[in-house]
């Protein structure tokens, strides 16, 4: 045979599995001695130029255990988070191996966690977040409530399936605090902003159509039409700033009265912004009145 016949399986597969091609071995040894394939699991080999993508490892981990269950960064980035970097590849596996870019863990994941993408067995978007809590914090339950991936009452679904795991006690504490649905960190501080204030009758993420458009007020007092928007360290681009514009025109014409808050505002100053929420709605209730 020529050595096109693993190039073919290659172009095909993204990999070559030396065990199920046992009339291959002869190239695939070659082929890794001279450097074009590298061996990234037992017996897997993929070409050397794709070897820290990360679709290619993943795909390695089911061909060397179709039973695994892809976990962490890699499963987010099958389900939600699609440009999502993945340092490794976490899976569970009943098999033992170690090997460069790969985290196995030998853990037993309920059936309702898991489902399949692209024929590929992973966790589903809630467990994920949960478990990319341990590196990224309340950012991974923000993301993943942002995206619509997952909703608060499955995140805590996933978290009561999984008793006992390390780490457990401070998933339920980011858990209990995104009970208002924040969608980014600074959202999150400025929910606690507010709870601290005793500040109640908001309601966050509020869906608001005005003038034939949909918009997402970050929080809004629906009884007296107060919104407060929470402006993140984002690269403003000219489409997004003209955009942002019309949103906050559109808003006021409505009757919104809207008042923005920086994460520098909500964390250096926050005496200051709970001054002037609470001047905010205490001129609404006058002109009510």
């Amino acid at each position: 045979m020529k050595h096109s016949d693993v190039v073919t399986l290659l172009r095909r597969h993204g990999l070559v599995d030396r065990r199920r091609r046992p009339e291959l071995a002869a190239q695939i040894d070659w082929l890794a001695r001279t450097g074009r394939l590298v061996r990234i699991l037992p017996s897997i080999y993929v070409a050397a130029a794709d070897a820290a993508v990360p679709e290619v490892r993943i795909q390695a981990v089911v061909a060397w255990d179709p039973d695994a269950v892809i976990t962490g960064a890699a499963a987010a980035r099958l389900t939600y988070l699609p440009n999502l970097p993945v340092p490794e590849v976490g899976f569970t596996s009943k098999r033992r191996c170690r090997a460069r870019g790969f985290l196995m863990q030998r853990r037993r994941i309920p059936s309702q966690l898991i489902m399949e993408r692209h024929g590929l067995r992973c966790t589903v978007p809630a467990l994920t977040a949960l478990d990319l809590c341990r590196t990224h914090g309340g950012d991974a339950i923000d993301t993943v409530l942002r995206t619509r991936a997952a909703t608060l009452t499955q995140l805590w679904d996933a978290l009561r399936l999984t008793p006992e795991r390390p780490g457990n006690l401070e998933r339920r504490r980011l858990l209990i605090d995104s009970r208002s649905e924040p969608w980014s960190e600074a959202e999150r501080r400025f929910h606690r902003l507010l709870r601290a204030a005793g500040i109640n009758g908001w309601v966050a993420n509020r869906r608001v159509a005005v003038h034939g458009r949909t918009y997402y007020l970050d929080v809004a007092f629906d009884e007296h039409r107060v919104a407060l928007e929470v402006d993140g360290l984002i690269h403003v681009t000219a489409g997004s700033f003209e955009r942002d514009r019309s949103r906050q025109n559109d808003l006021v014409l409505a009757g919104w009265l809207v008042l923005r808050f920086t994460w520098s505002m909500i964390t250096e100053q926050p005496g200051a912004v709970v001054l002037a929420v609470i001047t905010a709605l205490e001129s609404r209730r006058q002109s009510a009145s």
